[in-house]
């Protein structure tokens, strides 16, 4: 069976105040040319097909339009919501869909549940397991702690459970929405951090024939059966290293995977250059990116007069613009920003308690600060569902 591997398509979401809707509109039409002309037999897409949980009218319609064109293909779909997915929202309708081939799995309650399709080695057994937060799962799953690797865990165990009962030779793929040990994360990806811990361990997912990632944005093979897609297009210019693909898997008759990379067709190329604004203006080696969308960051010790519109007349796509000035190593003087840089609230916190007081907090603190962030980003979360 030939699967069709993507995720995160974020549809209505800008790049730095650039609309890219257009951009998405035409990974849609490429995404359903490939599983047209590359005989497809599944596509399966891990989270986030939205940026937020209500997303904009327009994106929407995109979102409308690619079931009608899957649909019209006959190639059956499966999708799980993402922590940016509003599961309720997008779920409305998933029983009639399902009467068209477009599987949406957006219950947790449903890990356990598969959808079966055929080819003439037998069934593959698809479980989709949407974004699982910790604290809003705690009880469906029955665990005593709420943190990532547990409620994964006991979603698992269903899945396992399930595909015992299952013929012989049944293969199975696992949709999920997760970051696990060893993904390399990019900028654009909202922190899903509990108690401290974001991954799990690729272990979680044993005992399956493949595992359909999605949440990072980088395309990422974890081990030869558990692989990220990534995002079809660049979200941040953290992206910019990344080669934009899905992955095109074959699931051979006993199991065995085979995969291979698909471009995406990414609308402009991305690019970070740094110096002084004079070296960016005149450096000839940087002409290959006069037409890439440009985050500039500028070393001038004082900042120039007008900047971004001197950088434009030669990089008329720059986007960012970030004031590095070069300074001595013994140099004091820090700004707040690059202090913070790489910081999470976690630590940002006990900074603030070592600075007041003298002295950092005690591992009881660090508890009370953690459940603190967690039990406001679960509320957070909460809130998105109930808009």
């Amino acid at each position: 069976m030939r699967l069709l591997h993507t995720s995160d398509w974020h549809l209505g979401r800008s790049f730095h105040r650039v609309g890219m809707l257009g951009a998405q509109a035409e990974f849609i039409r490429h995404l359903v040319t490939t599983v047209r002309e590359r005989a497809v037999d599944a596509v399966v897409v891990s989270g986030d097909v939205y940026d937020r949980a209500v997303p904009p009218l327009a994106a929407v319609e995109l979102f409308d339009d690619a079931l009608h064109r899957l649909a019209d293909l006959g190639v059956p779909t499966v999708m799980i919501s993402g922590n940016h997915d509003s599961a309720r929202r997008l779920g409305v309708g998933a029983g009639l869909m399902g009467r068209a081939g477009i599987h949406l799995r957006t219950e947790p309650s449903g890990c356990g549940t598969p959808v079966v399709l055929s080819d003439g080695h037998g069934d593959v057994a698809f479980y989709g397991l949407p974004y699982l937060e910790p604290a809003l799962v705690r009880d469906e799953f029955a665990v005593e702690k709420a943190g990532h690797e547990t409620v994964l865990a006991a979603a698992m165990d269903r899945v396992r459970a399930d595909l015992a009962t299952r013929p012989p030779g049944t293969r199975s793929v696992v949709l999920a929405h997760a970051f696990v040990t060893g993904g390399e994360p990019s900028d654009s990806e909202r922190d899903i951090t509990v108690g401290g811990v974001a991954a799990v361990p690729a272990g979680v997912f044993d005992g399956v024939d493949y595992v359909a990632l999605g949440h990072l944005h980088g395309c990422q093979t974890l081990t030869e059966r558990v692989r990220y897609s990534g995002s079809p297009l660049p979200y941040s210019f953290s992206e910019a290293g990344h080669r934009k693909t899905m992955w095109l898997v074959d699931l051979a008759a006993d199991g065995a995977v085979t995969a291979e990379r698909v471009d995406c067709p990414v609308p402009r190329a991305l690019a970070r250059i740094r110096g002084t604004l004079e070296e960016l203006l005149a450096d000839p080696g940087l002409t290959r990116h006069e037409e890439a969308w440009i985050e500039a960051t500028l070393t001038d010790p004082v900042r120039p007069a007008e900047p971004m519109a001197r950088l434009t007349e030669r990089f008329p796509h720059t986007l960012s613009l970030v004031f590095d000035p070069a300074r001595p190593a013994d140099e004091p003087e820090v700004s707040y920003a690059r202090r913070l840089a790489g910081r999470d609230d976690q630590q940002i916190a006990e900074d603030f308690v070592t600075h007041v007081r003298g002295t950092g907090p005690d591992e009881h603190e660090r508890t009370v600060l953690r459940d603190a962030f967690d039990a406001v980003r679960a509320d957070d979360a909460v809130r998105e569902v109930a808009r």
